[in-house]
């Protein structure tokens, strides 16, 4: 099986939007906001906010959110442990086909994640 590069995908989204940015400097302030926002630590922590963000990835198909969300996970100090149940959940909610997402998660935490 081949690994995706999910910090190659996180690097090309990244160059790729340079020009919506540009062209939609309004818009895209403006989910940056939103994202700060919704993330930001509350009555639920940051690192559970990247734990739902990356299931809702995972069920609705999203490479780039798998990226985005592991990449979050590792730096909030989330263990695999915490990872692995979340996407037991993924799968529970969403089948089969957030099962094939569940091992793309898993590819991109073993690729991102410190190793011990």
């Amino acid at each position: 099986m081949s690994t995706f590069d999910h910090g190659g995908l996180i690097h090309d989204i990244n160059e790729n939007i340079v020009p919506f940015r540009k062209a939609q400097p309004d818009a895209m302030a403006a989910f940056g906001q939103l994202a700060k926002a919704a993330m930001a630590e509350g009555a639920v922590s940051a690192r559970h906010k990247e734990l739902t963000a990356l299931a809702i990835g995972v069920t609705q198909n999203c490479s780039g959110c798998i990226g985005f969300h592991v990449k979050a996970l590792v730096r909030l100090g989330a263990t695999r442990a915490e990872l692995e149940e979340i996407l037991a959940v993924c799968v529970y909610m969403g089948g089969g086909p957030a099962l094939m997402y569940t091992a793309e998660a898993l590819a991109a935490w073993d690729a991102m994640a410190p190793k011990p």
